[in-house]
C-alpha cells in the first residue's frame, strides 16, 4: 500500500485559488518551533501535543500529527498552529483554505480512528514577534471529512498511479541506456566509469578532467545509468554559467534522441525569476498579475501537457504557460516536483532558501547533484551566505518615501546614528572596523521597517525600489542570526548623496561569509553523492575544507587527451607584475607580444591583474604599436558587447583581446582552432593583499593550517590554468601560452600548472626583452 502524508497530500490536491506572494516576512524555522511549543505549553491539561492519526483511504495510508489535541470528553477539539508574522490579513484566501483543509483531513483521520460522529477543528493563527493568538473554530460531521478526504485521495491516487507507471518505464528504459556515439573520447571512458563507480558507492566524487575531454556527457550519461539501479529519484545538474545549461541540456537531448526506443525521461531548466517574469511591474499574487490569478486553478491542465511534453526547457515552459494563462516561473517551481533531471544555477541547491534542496529534504529524496565549473562553487557559495546592509541605500533608494515609511525610515536613520556616532568621533576615523559580532542597535527598526513595507506594498505593487529595500533588510536579519567564525563583520564608511545635500560618514554594514563550508556541509550529506567537476580542481583537500565535503570524497584527475607537443609553454620569469612594478612592466610586455603576434599571426588573448592594468597595456600599445589590431574589455560590458569582443577576437583577421584574468573571459568562452593561437597570462592573480583578506589567511590557518595557500596561491592559480584552458580545446589545436611573472619560477607555482604541460627549452622563454628603438624609447627592463 502506498503511503501519503497530510500536508504532502493537501499540497498536492487541495490548493485552490491564486498565488500569494504579498511580501510578508515568514518566521525562521527556530520562531516556528518556538511559536507551536508556546502555544501548546499554554493549554490545559489533557491537551497532547503532535498527536499522531493514520487511516487507510483509497487505497492509500494517510498519516500525520497533528499539532494538538485537547482530550476532554466534554470539550474535545484538534487544533492546528500556523506561524506568522505582521497582519493577519497578510494570509491569503488561498492559504487558509490549504490550512483548512490540512485540518479537515486529521478531522477526518480522528474520527476513523477513533469512531466518533463529529470533532471540533481549531485553526490557530499565532504571531510570533507579539505572541498572540487568533481562532477559528467549526464543529463537522465525519462523514463530511470523510467525503473530503476521499475526494483528496481520488485525485492523488490517480497522479501516483500515473507517476509509479512513468517511474518504472523510466526506468527500463534507463537500463538499456546507450552511449550517445560510437566510442567515448580519449579519457572520456575513464571520466565516466569513475563517475559511475562513486554514485555506485554513494560517495560524493571530485572529478577533475581537461576542458575538450566531454565532461558534460561523460558525467551525465554514467549519472542517468545510476538512476535505475541505486533507486535515485533525481539528478540535478548544476552550473555556475548561463552557457553550462546549455551544454547540460543539449547533452540531454543527444542521449535521449540517440536511443533506438523512446526515453521517458522529463528534463527541466530552471532559471531565475527576473529572467522568466512576463510581468515584472507586478507583484506574484492574484491581485496584481494576471499570471498569478487563479494559478492553482489552471495548474493540473498545465502540470498534465508539461508531463507529456517532457522536455521543458526555458522556450517549452514559455509555450505552456501563455496556453494556460500562468506564471512560467511558478510553472517551472512546481514541475521541479515532478521532473526526473533538472537543469539549474548551483543557488538552486547550495542557497539559503534552495527549491532543490528543499524539496529534497521534504520528499525525502535520493539525490545527486552534479556540479560544473565547480572550482566556481567556494565563491558563489561565499556570495550566497553574505550581504550589504547600507545607509544610504537603505535611507535614500525610496526616492519619494510615502507618509506611512517616513517615520520608520526616521526611526531607521537615528538608529544607524547610534551605531556610526562612537566611530566617527574617534580621531583617526579607519576607512572600516572589524566587529567581533553583528551589531543588534538596527535590528528593531529594520523590523520595524520591514512591517509597514510589507503594509504598504499590500496596495502598492509596483514599488520596486520599496521592494529592493524590504529584501535586503530581510536578507541582513537571516544572515545575522547566523552568524559566527565562518564569517566576517565590518563597518565602513561611505558617500552619499541625498539630492543636493552631499552626506558624509554614511555608514555600510557587511556580513562577509570566508568558509562555506559551515553553511553548505549538510548539502551534502543530504545527497546520495555529489559529483564536483571541472578543468581545475586541484588540490582536492582545498576543496574538501572549504566546501564541507565527506570525509570519503574520491579525488580522481583524468589523463588528459592532449599532450606537450600542442602548447609551446613559456615562463617568462625575468618581467615582474607586482603593482609596484607595473608601468615599468609595460614596454617589456608589449614588446613580447609584439614580436610573438609578427612572428606568427592570429589571434591572441592577453590577461592581466586588473581594469587600470588592461587600460594601461592598452594605451600602450595603441601608442607604441600602432599597426597591431587590439580591442580591450571594460567594465560593465552588455551580452552584446560580449559577443561582439569574443568575434572581434576570433575573426579570420589577427587580433589581440586584453582581458582581466578571472573575469568573463577567462572560462566558459570556446574558440578551437585558429580562432586562438597564443594567450599570455601577464600575472600571477593573487587577489589583493588587503586587511580583510589577511583576516580570511589567518581565519584559515586556524583552521586548517593552510592558510597563505587556501587565501591566495590555490585561488590564484586556478584562474591562471582556467585561462590558459580558452587555447586547447581539441586534439587538432595548436598554440602558445606565455605565463608571465618572476614567480612563476618558483616549485610551488609550477607544480600547480597541469601535468601534461611541459615548460619550454627555447631561449625565447628566458631571454631579457628590451624594446627596439623602433619599438619604444629606450626603458629599463622590470623585474
Amino acid at each position: 500500500m502506498n503511503s501519503v502524508s497530510v500536508n504532502a497530500l493537501c499540497e498536492f490536491a487541495a490548493r485552490t485559488g491564486s498565488l500569494e506572494f504579498r511580501y510578508t516576512p515568514a518566521p525562521s524555522a527556530v520562531e516556528g518551533i518556538v511559536g507551536h511549543r508556546t502555544v501548546q505549553e499554554r493549554r490545559p491539561d489533557p491537551y497532547v501535543a503532535e498527536y499522531p492519526l493514520r487511516a487507510e483511504c483509497e487505497g492509500l495510508e494517510v498519516s500525520g500529527r497533528v499539532d494538538g489535541y485537547y482530550a476532554n470528553v466534554r470539550d474535545c477539539y484538534l487544533e492546528e498552529i500556523k506561524t506568522h508574522r505582521g497582519k493577519l490579513t497578510r494570509i491569503g484566501p488561498g492559504k487558509r483554505a490549504l490550512h483548512w483543509a490540512q485540518l479537515k483531513v486529521y478531522g477526518a483521520l480522528f474520527c476513523r480512528q477513533t469512531s466518533r460522529a463529529d470533532i471540533r477543528l481549531r485553526l490557530t493563527y499565532f504571531e510570533v514577534r507579539r505572541e498572540e493568538e487568533s481562532h477559528d473554530d467549526e464543529i463537522l460531521e465525519a462523514d463530511e471529512l470523510w467525503a473530503f478526504l476521499t475526494e483528496l485521495c481520488r485525485r492523488y491516487r490517480l497522479w501516483l498511479a500515473q507517476e509509479q507507471a512513468h517511474r518504472s518505464a523510466r526506468d527500463n528504459a534507463l537500463k538499456m541506456l546507450q552511449f550517445p556515439f560510437a566510442g567515448f573520447r580519449a579519457g572520456q571512458r575513464l571520466l565516466s566509469e569513475t563517475v559511475y563507480k562513486a554514485l555506485h558507492g554513494g560517495n560524493s566524487l571530485l572529478l577533475q578532467a581537461p576542458t575538450g575531454i566531454g565532461k558534460t556527457l561523460g558525467v551525465l550519461f554514467p549519472a542517468l545509468h545510476a538512476l535505475p539501479v541505486q533507486q535515485l529519484d533525481r539528478v540535478f545538474y548544476l552550473t555556475c554559467r548561463n552557457t553550462g545549461k546549455s551544454l547540460a541540456l543539449d547533452g540531454m537531448r543527444r542521449i535521449v534522441e540517440a536511443q533506438s526506443e523512446p526515453v521517458p525521461i522529463r528534463v527541466l531548466e530552471l532559471s531565475a525569476l527576473e529572467a522568466s517574469c512576463d510581468h515584472p511591474e507586478a507583484a506574484c499574487h492574484g491581485d496584481s498579475c494576471p499570471l498569478a490569478n487563479g494559478f492553482f486553478d489552471k495548474l493540473p491542465a498545465a502540470r498534465e501537457e508539461a508531463i507529456a511534453c517532457g522536455f521543458l526547457d526555458a522556450d517549452a515552459l514559455r509555450t505552456i504557460a501563455r496556453r494556460h494563462s500562468l506564471c512560467r516561473y511558478f510553472l517551472a517551481q512546481e514541475m521541479a516536483h515532478w521532473c526526473d533531471v533538472v537543469v539549474a544555477d548551483v543557488n538552486h541547491y547550495f542557497d539559503q532558501h534552495a527549491l532543490l534542496y528543499a524539496l529534497t529534504q521534504q520528499n525525502d529524496w535520493r539525490v545527486v547533484p552534479l556540479v560544473d565549473e565547480a572550482h566556481n562553487l567556494i565563491d558563489r557559495a561565499r556570495a550566497m551566505y553574505s550581504i550589504r546592509l547600507s545607509e544610504a541605500a537603505l535611507l535614500y533608494t525610496i526616492r519619494k518615501p510615502p507618509a506611512a515609511l517616513r517615520k520608520p525610515l526616521g526611526q531607521l536613520e537615528s538608529a544607524w546614528r547610534e551605531l556610526i556616532k562612537p566611530y566617527l568621533e574617534q580621531e583617526d576615523t579607519a576607512p572600516h572596523y572589524r566587529l567581533e559580532d553583528v551589531p543588534d542597535v538596527l535590528n528593531d527598526a529594520l523590523y520595524g521597517l520591514i512591517a509597514a513595507i510589507t503594509e504598504y506594498l499590500s496596495d502598492n505593487h509596483r514599488a520596486r525600489d520599496i521592494q529592493e529595500v524590504l529584501f535586503t533588510a530581510l536578507g541582513f536579519l537571516r544572515l545575522a542570526e547566523s552568524f559566527g567564525d565562518h564569517s566576517l563583520c565590518t563597518l565602513g564608511f561611505e558617500h552619499a548623496a541625498r539630492g543636493q545635500q552631499n552626506m558624509t560618514g554614511s555608514g555600510v554594514l557587511s556580513i562577509d561569509n570566508l568558509i562555506p563550508a559551515d553553511h553548505i556541509a549538510e548539502r551534502f550529506k543530504t545527497a546520495h553523492a555529489v559529483v564536483l567537476f571541472s578543468a581545475t580542481l586541484n588540490p582536492a583537500q582545498y576543496y574538501r575544507d572549504l566546501l564541507g565535503m565527506p570525509v570519503d570524497t574520491r579525488w580522481q584527475d583524468v589523463p588528459s587527451p592532449f599532450n606537450s607537443q600542442q602548447i609551446d609553454l613559456r615562463l617568462v620569469t625575468n618581467i615582474s607584475t607586482r603593482l609596484d612594478r607595473r608601468d615599468r612592466s609595460l614596454p617589456l610586455l608589449a614588446a613580447r607580444v609584439k614580436r610573438q603576434c609578427s612572428a606568427v599571426p592570429g589571434n591572441y588573448l592577453v590577461f592581466l591583474s586588473s581594469l587600470a592594468y588592461v587600460d594601461a597595456f592598452y594605451d600602450y600599445c595603441r601608442l607604441h604599436f600602432p599597426e597591431l589590431r587590439i580591442r580591450r574589455q571594460h567594465s560593465a560590458m552588455t551580452n552584446a558587447q560580449r559577443r561582439e569582443f569574443i568575434a572581434y577576437v576570433s575573426d579570420a583577421q589577427p587580433g589581440i583581446g586584453i582581458c582581466v584574468l578571472g573575469g568573463i573571459f577567462g572560462e566558459g568562452i570556446d574558440l578551437p582552432g585558429e580562432q586562438l593561437i597564443g594567450v599570455f597570462i601577464a600575472t600571477l592573480g593573487l587577489p589583493p593583499n588587503d586587511e580583510n583578506r589577511e583576516y580570511l589567511k589567518n581565519i584559515l590557518e586556524q583552521r586548517y593550517g593552510n592558510g597563505y595557500n587556501y587565501a591566495y596561491l590555490y585561488p590564484a592559480m586556478t584562474k591562471v590554468v582556467q585561462a590558459a584552458g580558452r587555447l586547447i580545446r581539441t586534439p587538432e589545436d595548436r598554440g602558445v601560452i606565455e605565463l608571465i611573472d618572476d614567480r612563476y619560477r618558483l616549485p610551488g607555482i609550477t607544480a600547480l600548472l597541469p601535468h601534461w604541460w611541459q615548460v619550454s627549452s627555447s631561449p625565447v622563454a628566458q631571454e631579457i626583452v628590451r624594446p627596439t628603438a623602433g619599438d619604444q624609447p629606450t626603458g629599463e627592463a622590470g623585474g
